[in-house]
Parts: C-alpha cells; sequence; structure tokens
C-alpha cells in the first residue's frame, strides 16, 4: 500500500511541477512583443516556407526566438524536450522526424550524406591524453532507407600523432565508398604552423580507412597567416560532385590590421569523380572577387555570389565547370552596405533577407528587417516585406530589439 501512496505521490509531484513550468513559460512569453512581417508587395503566402533565426533584446533582457509561417515562437514558449534537444536546422529536424533512431546524436549537418536510397554520417569524435597527444577515431554510420538497416562502427583517424585538430566539412558517398573531407591543423616543427584538407576514404563494407588523402597543405610562421574557408553550402547533405574552399593568406602587422596578400589567395574546388584539385578563376571583366566567393551559395554544380556594386543586389550565377557566369539577376532591393544579408536558394525563387545594421563603431542596430523573395530565373518580386512589431509592454515597445542569425526555407 505504501508503494502505491509513494508512487502516487511521486506522480503529483511530477505532473504539479510540469505545470508550474508552463505556468511560468506562460507568464514570461505574455510580456514578450510579436514580430510579423508587414506585405509591401507580393503575395505573404510566400512567407510559408521561411525559417528566420533570431533573438530579442533590450538593455536587461535576451531571449531567442524563431519566426516561421510570419509567426514568432520564443524559445521560452517551447515544450521541455524541445528545450533539451536544443535549437536545430530544418533539415536536421526533418532527417530526426524521418529516422529517430539512426540520428540519435547526429547534430551537425555537414556530417551527412542522403540520396534515395542511403543515408550515411561521419564525424571524428577525440580527445587528447594525459601526455597530450590526440586520441582520435571516425564514427561512422549508415542506413539503407528501403528496409530501415543501420550499420555503424568506429576507426581509428590515420595519422593522429601529428593532428591538433580535425573538422568534417563535406561527406559523399561516392561508388559504395564514403568520401570524407576535412580540415586539419597539424602539427609542424619549432614555430611552424600547419594547416591542411584530407579527403578519407573509407571502405564500409570491411569497415576500414582505404586512403589519406592530403589534398592541401600549407606551412607558415608568425606574422604570417593562413584560413581555409568554405561557401555556404545551400544543400549540405545532398549528393554533390564538387567541393569548394578557399585558400587565404595574409600577415598579421604589430602596428596594424591583418592583411591578405590578394596575389597568394586562392579559390579551389575538388571533383569527387575525376579526383581533381584546380584553381577556380573568378572572371576578371565581371569584377568578381574573392570575397565575394567566399561569402557566397554553392550547391556542388553552380556559385551563386551577392554582387553588392550597383544600385540593387545582384545574384551571379557560377557555374563551376565552366568557370563562366550563366545568369545575372537584379533583385528589386536597395543596395545597403551596412545591413548583414542572407540568401537560400529552393523552390525556384531566391530568399533574400536583409538583417540588422552596423554601426561605425561596429555594433548592431535595430532596425526593421527587410525579405524580398524572387523568381529565380524571371527576377520578378513574388514578395516584399519588412518586420513590424506587436509590443505586448508599450511602455518599453521603444526599447525593444529584433537582431537576425540566419536564414532558412522548408
Amino acid at each position: 500500500m505504501k508503494r502505491y501512496i509513494c508512487s502516487i505521490i511521486i506522480g503529483m509531484v511530477v505532473i504539479l511541477s510540469i505545470g508550474t513550468y508552463y505556468v511560468k513559460v506562460a507568464s514570461s512569453a505574455s510580456g514578450l512583443p510579436k514580430y510579423t512581417f508587414k506585405t509591401l508587395e507580393g503575395n505573404d503566402k510566400e512567407l510559408d516556407p521561411v525559417i528566420i533565426n533570431a533573438s530579442f533584446e533590450n538593455s536587461s533582457f535576451y531571449q531567442s526566438l524563431t519566426f516561421e509561417s510570419n509567426r514568432t515562437t520564443y524559445d521560452s514558449e517551447k515544450s521541455y524536450l524541445e528545450k533539451l534537444s536544443g535549437r536545430k536546422d530544418y533539415q536536421s529536424e526533418r532527417l530526426i522526424k524521418e529516422h529517430r533512431s539512426f540520428m540519435r546524436g547526429k547534430d551537425s549537418i555537414s556530417s551527412l550524406y542522403e540520396d534515395d536510397d542511403f543515408l550515411a554520417y561521419a564525424w571524428v569524435n577525440s580527445e587528447y591524453t594525459k601526455s597530450g597527444n590526440m586520441d582520435a577515431e571516425f564514427d561512422i554510420g549508415l542506413l539503407e532507407k528501403k528496409d530501415e538497416e543501420e550499420t555503424s562502427f568506429q576507426i581509428e583517424l590515420p595519422n593522429q600523432e601529428r593532428i591538433i585538430n580535425t573538422y568534417v566539412r563535406d561527406v559523399q558517398l561516392v561508388h559504395s565508398k564514403l568520401q570524407v573531407l576535412t580540415m586539419n591543423d597539424v602539427n609542424s616543427n619549432d614555430d611552424k604552423q600547419t594547416k591542411e584538407v584530407h579527403l578519407y576514404t573509407i571502405d564500409l563494407a570491411n569497415k576500414k580507412v582505404l586512403r589519406d588523402k592530403t589534398l592541401l597543405s600549407e606551412t607558415f610562421t608568425y606574422p604570417n597567416h593562413v584560413d581555409l574557408e568554405m561557401p555556404i553550402d545551400i544543400a549540405p547533405s545532398q549528393p554533390n560532385n564538387m567541393v569548394l574552399f578557399s585558400l587565404m593568406k595574409g600577415v598579421n602587422h604589430e602596428d596594424g590590421p591583418y592583411e591578405e596578400k590578394p596575389n597568394e589567395s586562392k579559390l579551389l574546388s575538388y571533383n569527387y569523380e575525376t579526383e581533381k584539385i584546380e584553381t577556380v578563376k573568378l572572371p576578371k571583366k565581371e569584377s568578381l572577387s574573392l570575397d565575394m566567393a567566399r561569402s557566397g551559395y554553392v550547391d556542388g554544380k553552380n556559385l551563386y555570389l551577392i554582387d553588392l556594386k550597383s544600385d540593387n543586389y545582384h545574384i551571379k550565377t557560377f557555374d563551376l565547370s565552366s568557370q563562366m557566369i550563366t545568369n545575372d539577376q537584379e533583385l528589386g532591393l536597395a543596395v545597403n552596405k551596412k545591413k548583414q544579408h542572407y540568401a537560400a536558394f529552393k523552390n525556384g525563387r531566391v530568399y533574400f533577407l536583409l538583417g540588422n545594421e552596423i554601426d561605425q563603431e561596429g555594433s548592431l542596430t535595430y532596425k526593421p528587417a527587410q525579405l524580398l523573395i524572387a523568381d529565380f530565373k524571371t527576377g520578378k518580386t513574388l514578395y516584399k516585406g519588412e518586420t513590424v512589431m506587436q509590443a505586448t509592454n508599450k511602455k518599453n515597445g521603444k526599447k525593444f530589439g529584433f537582431f537576425t542569425h540566419g536564414l532558412e526555407v522548408k
């Protein structure tokens, strides 16, 4: 009998705790402003697939929020389980819903590959031993979608004794072999530093690393510096034949700012089928720059560059195979170089978000965010709008700030 009474008491405590939690959530959320987009042009139905990650801030308060389908949801309004799982991008959310068992513990979208038949995963788990050396291994997973059969295994990272850090940047499945592209910081002698791009070929059937290929290796000493960057992948888990990365060389001046060496910096491509690495030459007559490429968007076939040199924003499509501009679309939105911009390409449309301005001191300032949705082939504006606030606390309404952090499209 006592056992049942204890169970009942524990159950009541749990129910009361959950109830108290949601009462507090409702209370805290009720005082927060809601944001919507005011339509300036076009059909607001175009907003349905749009997701904007943002935050609300005033002088004493900060909270993350998600703007989705023209509705604001604060993190405090989410369920207890949603908070535990943390914020994830839409593509990861979709994969978790469709393949919950396989996706458990897999957070990085750059570590995943998906086609009609398979979902694959590769990551590097690492820790440092007491001696200061890295102990690292690949964590590999493969799901055959047809029968939901899962395979998972761990294998040692080759030559790990010379690696300081490694980051998985792309995963592809080519001829039944898993290709894992990483960027590595490598041990060097004396004061030298080395950065490398590696491609590991993994035999899934025999659970072993077939090859460790170094695509690029750059060694430098202070005050010189080398950075490796990649344009934003608009389809990070989908099959791609080609991957892009930029090599940026510069020097740190003791009495001045960092200075890039443009003659030594370059944009490189690697083709998984041909296994060739090449320098990408941007057309000089188009006045394209490496900075534009680094902040561009890529899908394995094209590089989409945001051009700010005209009165209105332009999006130029650069074909990676022919290395030519194949499309130049002018958007019906005036260039504001002080504003942060985000782009997404989906559903035959370009989604272009202008976020917060950066003042002379480098701080973000609050002004309404602007969103433009256009047909990508014709450039025709399908929607244009800007954020408006519905403050629930009129006294403090002027102090509210809406700060954008990212754009996604379902």
